[in-house]
């Protein structure tokens, strides 16, 4: 029988993949290449849900899916914190009945969401017995603006769903420039949407040249 994990006493009711409150149970059965036991752990329905559509090869694994998943469901809300800034929204002229509402919860929303992505939960023991994994897994993850995502493609395909850009030249954008300089290949490719392939070829070249002088 699947052991239900140790739970530290202020997150009794806590969802392991996400910090929302729990009231389920997800439980995690394991196969022969699976690197731990089967095992159980407090979740919301929500991602109680996710899960058991992503088991993959290990409850890391399936939480990397979640992850992936509720940035899916949530990217509008995510996209908040992309396009405004709290001070910004505070200060804008929504007053009508739809955007008045939008005005005074945005905010929030974008909160909610990102708390829910950069929830990583509580290392995963045992009966006292820490499993291994936990640290090793976690090295591929890439974290920009305040949104922990779990690795720079994602990273690239959430922005480039939420702005509108291109993925190839984003990608061709990151690659040159580095993981140090994702904000400024965000902002190469959102001051060129919709330019030709020609152009992004140029824009490519000229990066090539000045890293080569450099």
């Amino acid at each position: 029988m699947p052991t239900l994990i140790d739970i530290p006493f202020d997150q009794r009711h806590t969802c392991w993949f996400c910090a929302e409150p729990s009231n389920q149970i997800f439980t995690y059965y394991r196969m022969s290449h699976t690197p731990h036991p089967s095992l159980s752990v407090p979740a919301c329905k929500e991602c109680v849900g996710l899960a058991k559509k992503n088991p993959l090869t290990s409850i890391w694994d399936c939480r990397d899916a979640v992850k992936d998943q509720l940035m899916h469901l949530y990217r509008k809300d995510l996209a908040i914190g992309i396009n405004w800034t709290e001070q910004e929204l505070q200060e804008s002229e929504f007053e009508c009945k739809i955007f008045g509402g939008f005005k005074k919860s945005a905010w929030m929303m974008y909160q909610i969401a990102q708390g829910r992505i950069n929830a990583k939960g509580w290392p995963l023991s045992i009966e006292g017995i820490l499993l291994d994994g936990e640290s090793s897994h976690y090295q591929s993850g890439f974290e920009f603006d305040g949104i922990a995502f779990t690795s720079l493609p994602k990273a690239i395909e959430h922005y480039c769903n939420t702005l509108s850009l291109d993925p190839g030249f984003l990608k061709q954008l990151v690659t040159l420039l580095g993981k140090a300089k994702f904000g400024h290949a965000i902002k190469i490719a959102r001051l060129n949407i919709g330019i030709t392939r020609e152009h992004q070829r140029k824009i490519i070249d000229e990066l090539i040249e000045d890293n080569d002088q450099a």
